[in-house]
């Protein structure tokens, strides 16, 4: 690939990762929340202002779309620009803590559509991967910012 520069590329994925990290934060709050929401006799105070358990539920899922979004964004990011910059893939360790995050956010995503009182395999799994997931998010940030050395000049 002849780019004149791949500085717009690496911005991008710098605000992705970012808001990622924001997204996952904001997850586990909300998801918090609905845990008490549904555990507790009284409704909790914080979900009140949110728009009850629905209001909470829907920031979640949304929440939830944008990390898989910019998550996939980055994957797309991370392979266009090195192979426009080394021409081949797998010059470190990164290349596979994306993909392991990757098969985690989207496996993440998959169990959160299942969870229903009828499968009751599903929330144990989606919470237990977002555990994983924070693991996985700290080795792909640590990877990512030893190969943005490499392109600094």
């Amino acid at each position: 690939m002849n780019l004149p520069s791949f500085l717009w590329l690496w911005k991008i994925a710098a605000w992705s990762m970012g808001l990622s990290l924001l997204a996952y934060v904001m997850l586990a709050v909300t998801g918090v929340w609905m845990f008490r929401a549904r555990t507790s006799q009284q409704f909790p105070f914080s979900t009140q202002f949110m728009g009850g358990r629905q209001g909470v539920r829907s920031l979640h899922y949304l929440m939830g779309i944008s990390m898989v979004s910019l998550v996939l964004l980055l994957l797309a990011v991370g392979v266009v620009g090195t192979l426009g910059h080394f021409g081949s893939l797998g010059h470190s360790s990164h290349l596979v803590a994306g993909l392991i995050v990757v098969a985690l956010v989207l496996l993440s995503a998959f169990s959160a559509t299942q969870i229903s009182p009828k499968q009751p395999w599903a929330r144990p799994l989606h919470i237990g991967v977002n555990i994983i997931l924070f693991i996985g998010f700290a080795w792909v940030s640590l990877t990512g910012w030893i190969v943005v050395q490499k392109y600094l000049p």
